[in-house]
């Protein structure tokens, strides 16, 4: 199917940006990241621009492992993303809203619940960005000791995510027909009972909410190790990458799309999106002064932290010669193995340092950064577009909502001048603005010609 020739364009918000020391910053407020009105004013810079989404991630845990850093970074204080996203479809009109979910802490019934709500309240404006937990200190939050091993976490997740689009399907469109005078509230023949029993899951329904307005919110998925790519190959709409390589993130681009056409998915119904950490300025100069600022405000406790933790905590930064190579292979992780082994290529190939490291994780969480003019980062993701590593970036600022304003200000315009980027919204839902095809009610299709018969799905 042929390519739309303009990109997407999300915007991943932290509560004071990306960069770890954006939170000192006088322009940012210091208790932002529970403050429903920048939040708001965060969603309004995006949504004038005609982004597609605002994206948010989450952990139901402090993920750091020490006081040391616990105490300088701003991240531990933040809303739960459905709790925000439902706050902010009230505050805004058209930009879609995406929150993290893990499958690994959360019970089916209780997710497609919060999220078929959220897309009623934005009318048709959801998406679930489905996170399996990678992050240490999440498991003995719910009882145990230690997270389920990672390929079992992803077979977990498949069940959990047909268990959630089984629930969506349990009441058909139009099911709920609200008839004052016959005094029918809903048409029962449009009702259907999961009755799930899987490997990991037993669930009857149906779901006590109308099928979404989107048939399904839109699936969000960002894992790049083999069982990730199966996982977003089989199941996701969007793929949220890291890797600031181009040469790799061509070949991530067409193995994905391999993949996904070999399961009979066209290829503009699984949209490839990367990380961008945009710092701009005027001059190239300004930008790098920019970017030193924060830098400065960062402590060497947290950048340890932070490297310790996307490297999965199998190594301790802070017995270790700062100034000596990397080296080409770590033990393996059971967190996150493809951040992991991403940061471990690069260090390689730039024969980085562990203090050389451990900086290019703070300022860019291991991304794609780019430092310069609007023109300059414009002409970086038109490139990467253009050679098809791309359908679209998640913009990442470095801080907000200084960074935000200088992308949305200064270089929307310039991809929008090379044709490249939408100039306002054209659907009504996140579905349609993104091209996204709205997904069939597995029960109507089975139901066509036997109306009136309980249809029982076994998944």
């Amino acid at each position: 199917m042929r390519r739309n020739e303009q990109m997407k364009l999300g915007v991943f918000l932290l509560q004071a940006g990306h960069n770890e020391g954006a939170w000192r910053d006088p322009s940012v407020p210091a208790s932002g990241g529970v403050d429903i009105d920048h939040y708001a004013h965060l969603a309004a810079l995006a949504e004038g621009a005609a982004f597609h989404f605002v994206f948010l991630n989450d952990s139901p845990s402090v993920r750091d492992q020490d006081h040391a850093t616990i105490a300088r970074v701003s991240r531990n204080d933040g809303f739960e993303p459905i709790t925000l996203l439902s706050a902010l479809s009230s505050r805004t009109q058209d930009i879609g809203l995406v929150a993290s979910a893990t499958t690994t802490y959360h019970q089916p019934y209780h997710l497609a619940r919060m999220f078929a709500s959220l897309d009623h309240l934005s009318r048709g404006r959801a998406g679930w960005n489905i996170v399996t937990s990678g992050h240490r200190f999440e498991a003995p939050n719910f009882g145990e000791e230690e997270l389920p091993d990672h390929d079992e976490r992803y077979a977990r997740g498949r069940e959990f995510v047909e268990v959630v689009k089984g629930l969506w399907d349990t009441w058909e469109d139009n099911a709920f027909i609200r008839d004052k005078k016959s005094g029918i509230f809903a048409d029962t023949t449009k009702l259907h009972f999961l009755n799930h029993r899987g490997d990991y899951f037993s669930v009857r329904g149906p779901l006590n909410i109308a099928r979404p307005p989107q048939g399904y919110p839109v699936l969000v998925q960002a894992g790049a190790s083999d069982a990730g790519m199966r996982f977003a190959a089989e199941l996701s709409e969007v793929v949220f990458t890291a890797d600031p390589s181009l040469e790799n993130g061509k070949r991530y681009y067409a193995t994905l799309k391999e993949k996904a056409r070999a399961l009979g998915r066209d290829d503009d119904q699984l949209l490839v999106m990367p990380g961008i950490v945009p710092i701009v300025g005027s001059t190239k100069q300004e930008a790098y002064e920019k970017l030193e600022r924060l830098q400065s405000y960062t402590h060497i406790d947290v950048l340890v932290g932070m490297a310790d933790r996307l490297l999965g905590f199998v190594t301790d930064l802070r017995s270790m010669d700062l100034d000596s190579l990397v080296p080409e292979t770590l033990p393996q992780t059971n967190f996150i193995q493809s951040r992991q082994t991403l940061l471990l290529e690069l260090a390689a190939r730039e024969k980085f340092t562990w203090r050389q490291l451990i900086r290019f994780v703070s300022d860019s969480h291991g991304h794609l950064m780019v430092v310069g003019t609007p023109d300059e980062i414009a002409n970086t993701m038109v490139d990467i577009f253009d050679q098809r590593a791309a359908d679209g970036f998640n913009v990442l600022p470095a801080i907000v909502p200084g960074g935000l304003k200088d992308f949305v200000e200064l270089v929307v315009p310039e991809l929008r001048r090379r044709g490249k980027f939408r100039s306002g919204y054209s659907g009504q839902t996140l579905r349609e603005n993104l091209g996204l095809k709205q997904p069939l009610n597995r029960f109507s299709q089975v139901q066509g010609k036997e109306r009136g018969r309980t249809t029982v799905f076994s998944g």
